[in-house]
């Protein structure tokens, strides 16, 4: 028996108008999620609890069994270990944006018009960091672009430790309790890294930040690269912003040795793949994601069937409609997941034999086009196979999930034991 574990990025959403008060789930042709709706059980899941709207990291620490309350240290140090940098306990590291300031700090765009090439972000970060020197303190730093707007930034301190218990320069984001969570209303203006401990290491670590935020503006303001994106009509990607800090590297049991089983990651984004490593996951390595949603689906299942016989268990994780749900394209998500749904789960269906699998489809947290952001609604949850006793439902959508016996899970926390027990089970 293998579990496929399959986490759709940001697939919840709210009714919309434009779709005859459907979500984009509902809305969207997806025969191969219905069907597997009809031989299984649905449910609703809050991917760490109520009243949470959380971000990525921490919605995928709690949904593969761990208390994010318990093991979440921040979410720089996972994008830092998932893009392959050298993060030690000590070491400030920041998860980044490529975004677009005008004067007096307000911020047209948090992405930079989320179309900035590989190539330019490469060209921009090499400038950054040939050209930006720390001098506030003893510390030098590492800028690295990951995946489209995206970045990681490590600084390392000359002279003693660094603190994680910075606030935000994004301005999209907060922390609550420790957890990085999504804000309702939001300011659209840099924000200054503060302390949010009376620690030397705080001052220090907020006074780094800001320098690195002012000097790289300096330097990205006039790149040719933005001179060129300018003439073109595209956004400048002309600051870097910083949010979610973290000092150290969580510490996890290792999910092979607690469940008795190998588990396989294939993951599109660092902090993802972060946390499938620190787990104890052998991480499957894959080109990212591209325009090609088709040829993206076919190379992923592909490398699944490859690996069948050697693991039991599988973690993937998709990208696909968080971007839209971001950018407030219904039409776009709608037609991510029908992609999603032929050319992900139509070619795998056809390839495994469901009486010998588990397969369980939810999302990290849903991100509402509406609200252009995570919330605090719950996910829509399958899981089928050959030990399950189906609903008799038939349709894999938000409203219909409510209707299934799995009823509504309180954390995320709950589901992993849950699918170890279905596995592990006789008969």
């Amino acid at each position: 028996m293998k579990l496929i574990y399959v986490v759709i990025d940001g697939l919840g959403d709210l009714p919309i108008p434009e779709l005859d008060y459907k979500t984009p789930l509902e809305y969207a042709e997806t025969p191969n999620m219905d069907y597997l709706a009809t031989m299984g059980k649905l449910g609703l899941m809050y991917t760490v609890g109520r009243g949470i709207a959380p971000e990525s990291d921490v919605a995928v620490i709690s949904i593969l069994g761990y208390d994010p309350y318990k093991y979440h240290v921040g979410r720089g140090s996972l994008e830092a270990y998932g893009a392959g940098l050298n993060m030690k306990n000590g070491d400030l590291a920041l998860r980044c944006n490529f975004a677009t300031m005008a004067e007096n700090k307000r911020l047209i765009d948090r992405r930079a018009g989320r179309d900035l090439s590989p190539e330019e972000a490469r060209l921009l970060a090499e400038e950054v960091n040939r050209a930006v020197r720390l001098e506030t303190y003893p510390a030098e730093f590492c800028f690295k672009s990951t995946l489209g707007h995206r970045g990681v930034l490590l600084i390392k301190s000359k002279k003693g430790q660094l603190s994680g218990k910075i606030s935000n320069t994004d301005p999209a984001y907060e922390r609550l309790s420790g957890l990085g969570v999504a804000k309702k209303e939001v300011e659209p203006v840099l924000s200054e890294c503060l302390p949010l401990t009376d620690t030397k290491a705080a001052k220090i670590s907020a006074m780094l930040v800001n320098e690195f935020t002012e000097k790289s503006h300096e330097v990205l303001e006039k790149h040719e690269v933005n001179i060129r994106r300018s003439v073109m009509g595209k956004m400048k990607a002309n600051v870097i912003l910083t949010r979610d800090a973290s000092d150290e590297l969580p510490v996890f049991f290792n999910i092979n040795e607690h469940y008795d089983v190998h588990f396989a990651c294939l993951a599109d984004m660092p902090v993802e793949r972060g946390i499938s490593r620190l787990v104890g996951m052998d991480l499957v390595e894959i080109l990212p994601p591209s325009s090609d949603i088709e040829a993206d689906m076919k190379l992923r299942v592909e490398k699944l069937l490859n690996l069948l016989p050697s693991y039991d268990c599988f973690y993937i994780h998709l990208k696909g409609p968080d971007e839209p749900g971001h950018d407030g394209d219904f039409q776009r998500k709608t037609k991510v997941i029908t992609e999603i749904d032929k050319h992900f789960f139509g070619r795998m269906l056809t390839k495994i034999k469901l009486k010998e699998t588990l397969l369980c489809i939810t999302a990290d947290h849903s991100t509402p086009c509406v609200i252009k952001s995570h919330s605090d609604t719950p996910v829509p949850l399958l899981i089928a196979g050959d030990k399950i006793v189906p609903d008799g439902i038939k349709k894999f959508t938000e409203r219909s999930c409510k209707e299934g016996s799995l009823g509504t899970l309180e954390q995320g926390t709950i589901l992993m034991p849950m699918l170890m027990k279905i596995l592990k089970k006789k008969g």
